[in-house]
């Protein structure tokens, strides 16, 4: 074992990996700080929450809320919908054969006339409930919410505007973590800051976004309908939409004053189960567009494409790179290009770690004056976080990229919120 882990730590590959795994952070850091400065200074900077242009057109707004056993939430998402301050909206909730009291907690919304519900008799999943209710809605401009959300009052104002421009499909607003007392709610609302928020603006500089949030986002109903709906069969179905609008040629945005309140996993086991299902879903979309690699006119999409591979890849570096060293360890040989202590380029690499989630933190504090204060826990993220999110892509990944036995197999939802 030990004349094995000594040639593969000197072969040529493994010099590949290392260098790779060594500059991929610190490429990639830069990378976003960079394009997320350029459009805070390019666009952000000159729109300052609560202000916004006159409409010019109110166009009527759907506001679909897919929902399945969320009664303990959905009471609260509600009021908050109802509150948006908008002339010409209405809203639409689809019970996805909710086994709780879902159903009870709307009933009086829908009585008073504020609020339309669509019961459906066997549950098929978040993306057949959005699907179904589509015919249904009023609205050529569709907000999708989930049921555990709440809007900021103005949101409307600050999404309908983009779509005065005909290639715009779809907008994404800015998730806001509501729950913040657990260590692993604080350390989601820095991702949330720094790497969601950050990414969306860096892509956006690049011509394209990797997602629509699923959380919150607005869509040109005839644009989904143009490209097929929902997909199903996708863990992500966010993720799926966004790419298949681009592939169309629709133009897909990022309004970081556009602001919902979400309920994040604020346990471990909650987290995982999360983050497999992003995984695999990420996995299942890099299978099925792939090949946009192959069509010029796709090009736009490529740095998307290659950025979400490329995360993938570092994944598998960060776990098996630590496999192979544990074992180096234990057989009594030390490894190649690495120490047990914090050198100069580990340290170099979680400055700039910490200078990417500052930055992210101070661009989302002018939405959120309260983000400051947990910055502190952003010391755990590379040292937690990384590792956990590594090899949960690790093991999950795999079988987003396998064929499933059944393609077009509705992803159904699993259980109630966490």
């Amino acid at each position: 074992m030990q004349d094995l882990i000594i040639a593969i730590q000197h072969s040529a590959l493994y010099q590949v990996i290392l260098v790779f795994f060594a500059f991929y952070p610190m490429v990639s850091s830069i990378t976003w700080i960079s394009t997320s400065l350029f459009f805070y200074f390019r666009w952000e900077r000159k729109t300052p929450p609560g202000v916004f242009e006159p409409l010019q057109d109110a166009s009527p707004v759907t506001i679909l809320i897919p929902a399945f056993c969320e009664g303990r939430v959905i009471r609260r998402t509600l009021e908050g919908v109802l509150a948006i301050d908008y002339p010409n909206r209405e809203v639409l909730v689809i019970d996805d054969a909710s086994t709780d009291d879902t159903v009870d907690e709307v009933m009086p919304f829908v009585e008073r006339g504020d609020v339309r519900l669509i019961r459906k008799r066997f549950n098929e999943g978040k993306a057949m409930a959005l699907n179904d209710a589509m015919p249904c809605a009023r609205g050529e401009l569709v907000l999708i919410m989930d049921a555990d959300a709440y809007p900021d009052p103005q949101i409307l104002n600050y999404l309908v505007p983009h779509f005065e421009s005909v290639r715009v499909a779809g907008v994404t607003g800015n998730p806001r973590v509501a729950n913040r007392g657990s260590f692993l709610a604080k350390l989601q609302l820095i991702e949330f800051a720094s790497i969601v928020g950050l990414l969306r603006r860096s892509q956006r500089i690049w011509g394209r976004l990797l997602t629509m949030s699923g959380v919150v986002g607005i869509f040109r109903r005839s644009a989904l309908i143009d490209v097929g709906l929902y997909s199903p069969e996708m863990a992500t179905e966010d993720i799926d939409i966004t790419w298949k609008l681009q592939r169309h040629y629709y133009d897909v945005r990022y309004e970081p004053r556009a602001l919902v309140w979400m309920q994040v996993p604020s346990t471990l086991r909650g987290l995982i189960r999360q983050r497999i299902r992003w995984a695999k879903g990420l996995g299942q979309v890099l299978r099925r567009h792939g090949d946009i690699l192959l069509r010029w006119s796709d090009r736009r999409i490529w740095p998307v494409l290659i950025e979400a591979t490329l995360s993938v890849i570092w994944a598998y570096c960060v776990v098996l790179l630590t496999l192979l060293w544990s074992l180096s360890y234990v057989f009594g040989y030390p490894p190649v290009g690495v120490s047990p202590f914090p050198n100069w380029w580990g340290m170099l690499i979680a400055t700039m770690c910490l200078a990417q989630l500052m930055t992210g933190v101070l661009l989302d504090r002018r939405y959120d004056k309260s983000l400051t204060p947990y910055f502190g826990v952003a010391v755990f993220y590379p040292i937690i976080y990384w590792m956990l999110m590594a090899l949960i892509t690790f093991f999950a990944t795999p079988s987003g990229m396998r064929s499933p036995k059944r393609e077009n197999a509705p992803t159904r939802w699993r259980t109630a919120r966490e």
